[in-house]
Formats: structure tokens, C-alpha cells, sequence
């Protein structure tokens, strides 16, 4: 083969991985900001041992976070008046993250009181909770271009939410593994403030029973939620719902159940992501 045509045919080879690439990008929906930070971030990888602590922090005030907080690997934990550990809504996080802030390689020990807070975009990676408090993470941003990245890390023990949606824009869970919880991502269904169009996009995950559901969405507000290569551990029965639709309001009522399971327009997944093991 001539030179030129060699080249040729390593050029047609690097347009055939490159378009393959882009192709299963799309088909995950990550898209934009949410790609541009996935594609950053360390390989940390769902199912991975969880870290031992170097070291212990108490947090009696919430640590403020603007660019990147690396907190190697300590454990930080509440007292005073972040030493609750109830179910109360309204308690004040460990950290409060600034729009466009990064918290990696932290762990959260206990009491937690309400973990973390997203103002706007936010990337947490390699963040592990032991012991959920009232939830894990809280995303607030008010803009619709707004994405939340959630890479690596874990949660134990949530009674109720781990993640919960109040904001706008789009939440991205990935390489994330959660056990003994009540749902992994919870968009609001009865905030005084509500948004249009959320997206709730979960992609390599493990969760492990007891749970109750992985994903709860408002489908009256146009949420939408998408699973893609879940891996659902202990639950043969298979009792954790993987996406729950609800009638979502802004009057503080309880929110009303519509259904569950794939449906193709909010509750976007098939049986092939998922796998029970």
C-alpha cells in the first residue's frame, strides 16, 4: 500500500473510533457542561472500596466552598449546632458549594447534619457519605443550564433521600454506589418554588437493598430520568422501584403517586439496564 493511501486508511480508522465515542456519548444524554466535566474526572468507579479515612475533622459552622476544595480524605462530621442528627427540613449542610464549585475526596462521617449544598453547578467527586443525615447533597441552582455532576463516591444509610433535586437543570450520577436507603435521587415534589423540564440522568450505579426507589420524578413538571447500566444487588424480589412518577405541586401537600417503571417519555430506561445480581 502507498504511503497516501496508508494515511487514508489511518484517517478513516481514528473517524470510525471518534464517531463510535460520540455516539455512545449521545446515547447517555451527556451533553455540554456535564460532558466536558465528566470526561475530567478521575476513574474512580461504582462498586470501589470505600476509603479509609485519614483523619477527623469536626464542623460546628459550614465550610464555604468557591473553586476546588480537595479535602484528602478526611472525615468531617458535625457538632455543636451542626451536631443534629434528625430528619428535620432546614438544617444547615457541613458544605455549601458556590456556583461552579468542586468538592472531591471527602468523606462524611456522623452526624452529617444536611451534608451538602449545591447554589448552582457543582461537581462532587469521590464524595462518601457513612452515614446520611437528613439527606446527602441538596442542588438549588435557579438556571435551567444548570448541571449538578455527581462522579464516584457513596452513601449509606439514608432513611430517606440522598440526593435531592430542588433546583434547575440537570443532575448526572455516575460511578456512584448507594446501600440501605429510601431514594437514591428525589426531584421536589412540594417546594413553594418549582422548575420545569428537570433531568435526572443515572448511569453506572450500583444500589444495594433494602431500598425503596432509585429515582422519583414530577411528571406533570416534565422531569424526565434516565438509567442506563444500573447493577441492583440483593434485591431478587425486586422490590426497589428504579423510577416512580408523581404528581408534583408547589402547596406543600404530599405528593400524589402516578406510577412506575419505564414509559419512554419520563421514566426513560428498558430491562436491559438493569441488571440484579
Amino acid at each position: 500500500m502507498s504511503a497516501p493511501a496508508e494515511q487514508r486508511a489511518r484517517h478513516r480508522r481514528r473517524l470510525t473510533r471518534r464517531r463510535a465515542v460520540i455516539g455512545s456519548v449521545a446515547a447517555l444524554g451527556l451533553t455540554g457542561a456535564a460532558l466536558a466535566t465528566t470526561s475530567l474526572l478521575s476513574t474512580a468507579g461504582a462498586a470501589s472500596a470505600w476509603p479509609t479515612a485519614k483523619g477527623s475533622k469536626a464542623v460546628s459552622s459550614t465550610i464555604p466552598v468557591s473553586g476546588t476544595y480537595d479535602g484528602g480524605y478526611q472525615r468531617f462530621y458535625g457538632s455543636g449546632a451542626l451536631g443534629g442528627s434528625g430528619q428535620d427540613e432546614g438544617q444547615d449542610p457541613i458544605f455549601k458549594l458556590a456556583d461552579g464549585a468542586v468538592l472531591k475526596n471527602v468523606i462524611l462521617g456522623s452526624p452529617a447534619a444536611d451534608g451538602v449544598h449545591c447554589s448552582g453547578s457543582c461537581t462532587l467527586q469521590n464524595v462518601w457519605w457513612e452515614d446520611v443525615g437528613e439527606d446527602a447533597a441538596t442542588f438549588k441552582g435557579k438556571s435551567s443550564s444548570a448541571v449538578y455532576t455527581v462522579y464516584g463516591g457513596g452513601a449509606r444509610k439514608a432513611s430517606d433521600k440522598v440526593f435531592q433535586f430542588n433546583g434547575a437543570g440537570k443532575l448526572v450520577v455516575t460511578k456512584f454506589q448507594v446501600s440501605d436507603f429510601g431514594k437514591l435521587v428525589r426531584t421536589c415534589g412540594n417546594c413553594s418554588t418549582q422548575y420545569q423540564n428537570r433531568q435526572v440522568i443515572i448511569n453506572d450505579v450500583d444500589v444495594t437493598a433494602p431500598g425503596k426507589s432509585i429515582v422519583g420524578i414530577n411528571s406533570n413538571f416534565g422531569e424526565t430520568a434516565a438509567l442506563r447500566n444500573v447493577r441492583i444487588h440483593g434485591d431478587s424480589s425486586k422490590k426497589i422501584k428504579p423510577c416512580t412518577r408523581f404528581q408534583g405541586n408547589n402547596t406543600g401537600a404530599e405528593p400524589k403517586e402516578l406510577g412506575s417503571g419505564p414509559d419512554g417519555t419520563y421514566c426513560r430506561y428498558t430491562d436491559s439496564d438493569l441488571s440484579y445480581q
